[in-house]
């Protein structure tokens, strides 16, 4: 009789860590996504990029795995206060002025 089946990872796998993103979109797409999370994280794994078939012809997809610090003592960039992006809201303050 065979033993059991066990319903898991292999102790001999080793263990995955960091974040797993599929994207979707065009080659330019792709790049500039792919680029933009390396910059947040360390790129741990890219995939191959796979064309997509059908009504999806012309895009691709793309495995990425990413090690992104969790801490919250890393530097956050500075608010946008162009028009285009706005500007953050003191929102005491906000509140403040529509109370009184």
């Amino acid at each position: 009789m065979p033993a059991a089946r066990r319903d898991g990872a292999s102790p001999r796998d080793p263990r995955l860590s960091g974040l797993e993103i599929w994207l979707t979109g065009t080659p330019a797409e792709l790049d500039a996504a792919a680029a933009a999370l390396a910059a947040v994280g360390h790129l741990t794994q890219r995939g191959t990029r796979r064309p997509l078939t059908g009504a999806d012809t012309g895009r691709h997809r793309l495995y990425l795995r990413l090690n992104v610090a969790t801490t919250a003592d890393r530097p956050r960039p500075a608010a946008d206060t162009t028009d285009a992006g706005g500007a953050l809201i003191d929102l005491a303050a906000a509140r403040a002025r529509r109370t009184a």
